[in-house]
């Protein structure tokens, strides 16, 4: 095992890379502001100076644990600054600035760690946001931050925070909601967290499955920009589909139904759920965004969010409608099979470590 005082190599992290000295230091110069680097974050202080920001503010932050650390179509990077943009665009925010911390595990591969940057900065270019301040520790190899493919490579956690801007002086209140409020989704299902577990150890299986993860505040502007003004926004992420539903029934006390037949799940993706034996409801997703409008604006809505790339799948999946006074609210499901059942927020993760 490295240690404190081992020399460091070409090839894996090390604990001197987090020891605040020179080799910190040339790597934060060498690696990361080459990708990162920006008039705020180049100067290297202890905090990141904003000036003064045009707008209500809106904070968030978001810690990334997912394994392996590269799946097909992300990796943990592009994942932690699209899971915190996201989180603020949901908000109704207009995503500013990041701050980036990470937590090395000593055999990292230096390679992989630098793959990951390039993710971070490609992400946040995508975005239109600058990492502006972040932190990284690297502590002794454990073997338990992420399940490796061998027994002597690191591990890696990271932790983002963001900072936005109300857009329009508009910001979306589940309490608002109402009976003959429509509920849309802007595209298929499940696909981050089954192409997570397609290539997890001991559950591998061939599958083209892709992840969804991607930044969704310039679709959100889009929507905005046309005018509309949701009343409700989620990204189901950890929970899936099924954890919004049930967010929804709960904030707004009344029942909210959605027909099988509407969610749009790929025939790869149902299979591949089918064959884990998961429910595509509660599979986490990472570039979707649940929006509840009031009935006239459903068709204005579907028709912006199929004209933006990240809205082409996009459809009407249920209603919100009056509960029935002897019950509680809740999610009820229009089967395809002509049945009815009720759909809940799953207990727990169904496997841990997919955002």
């Amino acid at each position: 095992m490295l240690t404190q005082g081992t020399t460091a190599d070409d090839d894996r992290v090390v604990m001197a890379h987090g020891g605040g000295g020179t080799l910190m230091r040339d790597w934060i110069r060498s690696h990361v502001l080459p990708r990162l680097g920006n008039s705020v974050l180049s100067p290297l202080t202890d905090g990141a100076d904003l000036g003064v920001l045009d707008g209500e503010v809106v904070f968030t932050t978001d810690s990334f644990v997912v394994s392996p650390l590269k799946f097909p179509g992300g990796d943990i990077g592009r994942l932690a600054v699209c899971g915190t943009v996201n989180d603020l665009a949901m908000m109704g925010a207009r995503p500013t600035a990041l701050s980036l911390g990470m937590i090395v595990e000593e055999g990292l591969h230096l390679e992989l760690l630098d793959e990951v940057l390039d993710s971070i900065a490609a992400a946040a270019a995508e975005a239109g946001v600058q990492v502006v301040t972040g932190d990284t520790k690297v502590i002794e190899h454990r073997g338990s931050l992420h399940q490796a493919a061998e027994p002597a490579d690191g591990g890696l956690l990271i932790n983002t925070a963001g900072i936005g801007t109300r857009q329009s002086g508009w910001a979306p209140a589940a309490e608002t909601l109402a009976p003959g409020d429509v509920i849309v989704i802007n595209g298929n299902l499940a696909e981050h967290g089954l192409a997570v577990m397609s290539v997890r150890e001991g559950l591998g299986f061939d599958s083209t499955l892709r992840s969804d993860v991607a930044p969704l505040n310039s679709f959100v502007s889009a929507v905005l920009e046309a005018g509309i003004r949701p009343k409700f926004m989620r990204d189901p992420t950890r929970g899936g589909l099924a954890g919004v539903l049930v967010d929804i029934a709960e904030a707004s006390g009344e029942t909210v139904e959605v027909e099988e037949a509407a969610l749009p799940i790929s025939t790869t993706a149902r299979h591949a759920a089918e064959l884990l034996g998961f429910d595509p409801l509660t599979v986490a997703n990472e570039g979707k965004c649940v929006v509840v409008v009031a009935a006239n604006d459903a068709a204005p809505l579907i028709e912006c969010m199929r004209a933006h790339p990240l809205g082409r799948r996009a459809a009407v999946i249920g209603r919100v409608i009056h509960r029935r006074q002897t019950h509680p609210p809740v999610v009820e499901m229009a089967t395809s099979a002509g049945g009815r059942r009720i759909v809940q927020r799953p207990y727990g993760e169904e496997l841990p470590r997919i955002c």
